[in-house]
């Protein structure tokens, strides 16, 4: 996990940048601020999606702290096969081949010889979703 992960200030976080909540990467939907109190610095609640189970998480924190923040890269894939509710993908860089599942939305999208895009962190990937 070295490396994939760089410290971010809270005021850096942005609605689709990525962030560590309870150890998973997560996208960033919904940021606000409240005002800082007599005692305090201001609150920030971010509600993010983790992306690889699409569950929400939410993170309530000061807007001078620090977080995690996961290193995400995108890369081109190749459909080789479809086989049940998993797709065989070819990596166009290195030619590795593995499989990642597919939700209902992505078989219809996806045919063999189509690229896609995905995304790595953390030693897991996904398909890329805008």
């Amino acid at each position: 996990m070295e490396g994939e992960i760089r410290h971010i200030s809270m005021k850096e976080l942005k609605r689709g940048s990525y962030v560590l909540i309870d150890e998973e990467p997560c996208r960033v939907v919904e940021i606000e601020t409240s005002a800082p109190g007599k005692h305090g610095a201001a609150k920030m609640r971010v509600t993010a999606i983790n992306i690889f189970t699409t569950s929400k998480k939410t993170l309530i924190k000061p807007s001078d702290a620090s977080i995690d923040a996961p290193v995400i890269n995108k890369k081109k894939v190749q459909v080789v096969s479809i086989t049940g509710s998993n797709a065989q993908l070819m990596d166009m860089e290195s030619y590795e081949v593995f499989e990642l599942p597919m939700d209902d939305d992505m078989k219809d999208k996806l045919q063999p010889g189509s690229e896609v895009e995905i995304i790595e962190t953390m030693g897991k990937r996904a398909f890329y979703k805008s």
